[in-house]
């Protein structure tokens, strides 16, 4: 399941760097940054498992972080959403 998350992660993120590679200031930026990271995180489990079950396991170890990176995660979401959704003026 991590080497299919890898290329699942590794396929996105190029889709989204081919797509919108775009590196202006302004909101649009968050989009090609979360592209890249999810190719770099894609090779990272393709290419070093170990080090991906290494960081899940030490960073992971309690309920706490889950909730804060949800959150984070959600904000993100909204915040994109909005800005993709709502009609420009």
């Amino acid at each position: 399941m991590l080497y299919l998350s890898g290329v699942l992660s590794l396929l996105a993120g190029l889709a989204i760097i081919n797509l919108h590679n775009t590196w202006n200031m302004d909101w649009r930026v968050i989009i090609t940054v979360l592209g890249w990271l999810m190719t770099i995180g894609g090779i990272i489990r393709i290419v070093a498992p170990q080090i991906t079950i290494a960081i899940g396991s030490t960073v992971y170890s309690g309920r706490a972080p889950t909730i804060v990176v949800a959150l984070i995660v959600g904000a993100l979401g909204a915040f994109l959403s909005v800005k993709g959704y709502v009609p420009r003026t």
